[in-house]
């Protein structure tokens, strides 16, 4: 009887999972998500700042695993975990499982302040990114035309919060198309200067990195123009003013919030199953701490069992596909009657872009740092072959190509425009975007059973 395996998450972590089990008819899959397609985050930041549309970096779950037999795809949350019954109850209904896996990675972590969540800009999901985009380009039209000086004033103002990989990519991509592109696009801004603050509470950008990459970033930014400005913790933002702890305060409409995230918890699973960063803790095989047979991999996981990374391992994208990949291998492995294999992180290193052949990359072998235009290059080979499709690629590729030789802002298109786009404003419209999302995925779907081919765009 095949054994049922529930995954709740279709980011790196579980995708790679069930890719590896596609096929195998010991198992039967259901991949569960709350979105109808799965996505790349270390991208959303080019989405955002319309480099790159949405159907460049997602593709819907059941394109990825059309023809598959033995893996299915239900939309929905996941609400409440039942160990005693082996039941999960979702937002769409229940599921049974035999193996259940977590796999729900993190959300923007705002450290309980209200105001923070309510009027900043958060960057971690697609609908974050649209919204971004819209609203920066939304406050660029209104500089336009604006003749308040104190509102003119607020609007040359843009402050980054989080200095690690996404806060100093955005700060990056947003100084290259002022330096390039905005008084092309918008000559009426030809002498408003912008002001681009790349704000954190560490004494260093990059915290993760190396010490020769963090000073070649700082350096890098500050001679884009970005004004880097560290040890300052962000304590409040209102009317339109970020308030720092020291006492300082920067005027602005726009508030980027890249400063940290957090795990979600699900009633059902016990409170001692949690550590830091409500991420939970497992055990070498990464089998949830105090259950029997439920699972976590990628960022929603805290596994202090390797000996290599003793307080956990860093959230990137290839713990969490190596995490998939090897929990696949210990399931065919407890099918088969073998021995399980503990989990050891192979670390290829980490690299962050800053602009136009502009990067760093921690390599770990050979042990050394790369920066500059190789560095640059290595990022961007690196990450179109992360990208889980070959259209993907191409189409990444291709925007890549043209913006670098061209040095245009072709998606530069406000849809769906919002007076702000604080976390209140994304609740309300949430419900709309899914829908409209779910809506195009489902046509993309139905066209294609019916030998009808669609374009990219059709559903992204």
């Amino acid at each position: 009887m095949n054994k049922e395996i529930v995954i709740i998450g279709g980011g790196f972590a579980g995708v790679n999972l069930a890719k590896q089990l596609k096929d195998k008819k010991e198992f039967y899959i259901t991949l569960v998500d709350k979105n109808n397609y799965n996505f790349f985050p270390p991208l959303l930041y080019q989405v955002a700042t319309g480099m790159l549309d949405v159907s460049s970096i997602s593709t819907p779950f059941r394109t990825i695993f059309k023809g598959v037999d033995n893996i299915s795809f239900r939309m929905g949350e996941l609400q409440k975990v039942e160990p005693e019954s082996n039941k999960v109850q979702l937002s769409t209904g229940e599921l049974k499982y035999d193996g259940l896996v977590i796999a729900t990675g993190t959300k923007s972590n705002f450290f309980g302040m209200e105001n923070i969540e309510k009027n900043a800009v958060p960057m971690k999901t697609i609908n974050d990114a649209v919204k971004m985009r819209n609203y920066l380009l939304q406050k660029t039209e209104e500089a336009t035309y604006t003749d308040d000086p104190v509102k003119k004033a607020k609007l040359r103002n843009v402050v980054i919060s989080g200095a690690g990989p996404t806060g100093v990519e955005v700060a990056g991509m947003l100084a290259e198309m002022r330096n390039n592109m905005l008084e092309k696009i918008y000559p009426e801004l030809a002498n408003q200067e912008l002001n681009i603050f790349l704000v954190d509470a560490a004494p260093t950008v990059l915290p993760p990195m190396r010490e020769r990459s963090q000073k070649y970033t700082h350096e890098a930014l500050e001679e884009m123009g970005v004004k880097v400005k560290l040890e300052k913790m962000v304590e409040d933002y209102k009317d339109d003013t970020v308030y720092f702890r020291d006492g300082d305060t920067i005027e602005t409409e726009t508030l980027i919030w890249t400063a940290g995230v957090t795990g979600r918890m699900f009633e059902g699973i016990p409170e001692e199953s949690y550590g830091r960063g409500n991420r939970l803790l497992v055990n070498e095989f990464n089998k949830v701490k105090g259950t029997e047979n439920i699972y976590a991999i990628g960022d929603a996981c805290l596994q202090k069992t390797d000996e290599n990374f003793p307080e956990g391992h860093p959230q990137l994208a290839n713990v969490a596909m190596q995490h998939g990949e090897h929990l696949a291998n210990n399931f065919l492995a407890m099918s088969n009657g073998e021995s399980l294999e503990p989990f050891h992180y192979f670390d290829k290193g980490s690299m962050a872009i800053i602009g136009r052949s502009k990067a760093t990359a921690d390599l770990t072998n050979p042990s050394k740092t790369v920066t500059g235009w190789l560095a640059w290059a290595m990022w961007l080979f690196v990450h179109l072959f992360q990208l889980i499709n070959y259209r993907n690629r191409v189409k990444t590729m291709w925007n890549w190509t043209t913006a670098y030789f061209i040095q245009d802002q072709s998606l530069g298109m406000i849809i769906r425009p919002s007076e702000r786009v604080g976390t209140a404003t994304i609740e309300k419209e949430m419900a709309r975007d899914e829908e409209w999302l779910v809506e195009l995925g489902s046509r993309h779907i139905e066209l294609q059973i019916n030998g009808i081919p669609t374009r990219g765009s059709d559903y992204g």
